[in-house]
């Protein structure tokens, strides 16, 4: 018998918010089978969950340890769904760069809008955590990145956000790549001060970001 898609998407949900990377796998494989579509699974299961989390974190009902085991139990899900995302392989994939400023080591954060981004099809260049500012430039000229992602957790760390979009400017590169940036501290209002083009929210946002900043 198959199994109700909303029931699927729950458990997914359920199993990223309880760290239970067994169950995730377990529930993945499920959608597969009842051929469910795999990027649907990750947006109203996974992700869904993942946004629990996020609220539990900013609570402070649930603390770094548990954000990890909700993360690695999504990341066991997606990798078993990802090769079932049915992607146009015929459009050439935007680029987006990815990464954590200067003297910031926090990247749950980024690593979630990672697997979003990947899952979605879009090609994700990972500078990881504590990324020099002139690294960020460096990348969206190498790459050819239609789009740079920066978070920063700490309020002592933002400013290096500004001085990137500044170097973009002083390189004649700002009119060429979008920004987007996150983080618990960070507000859209910020966003604009900086010279950004969106802020998201939380990780579940970022694929809805992309898409607007990059609809032709």
């Amino acid at each position: 018998m198959d199994m109700d898609k909303e029931e699927i998407f729950k458990n997914l949900a359920k199993c990223v918010v309880d760290g239970d990377e067994e169950g995730a796998k377990r529930w993945a494989e499920e959608a597969i089978k009842n051929n469910i579509d795999a990027y649907e699974a990750i947006m109203k299961g996974l992700a869904e969950g993942m946004k629990v989390v996020s609220e539990l974190y900013e609570k402070g009902e649930y603390y770094v340890p548990e954000v990890l085991l909700s993360a690695s139990a999504m990341n066991m899900a997606v990798e078993i769904l990802k090769p079932h995302i049915k992607v146009d392989r015929t459009a050439k994939p935007i680029t987006v760069v990815l990464g954590v400023v200067e003297g910031d080591i926090h990247d749950i954060g980024k690593n979630l809008v990672k697997i979003m981004l990947d899952s979605a099809g879009f090609r994700v260049i990972d500078l990881g955590k504590d990324v020099p500012l002139q690294e960020f430039v460096k990348a969206v000229k190498e790459h050819g990145a239609e789009v740079i992602g920066m978070s920063a957790l700490m309020t002592t760390t933002m400013p290096g956000m500004k001085k990137v979009v500044e170097l973009l400017v002083s390189e004649g590169y700002r009119d060429k790549v979008k920004i987007m940036i996150g983080g618990a501290p960070t507000t859209m209002e910020y966003a604009r001060s900086i010279g950004a083009d969106s802020w998201g929210k939380d990780a579940s946002e970022a694929v809805g970001i992309v898409r607007s900043l990059t609809a032709k």
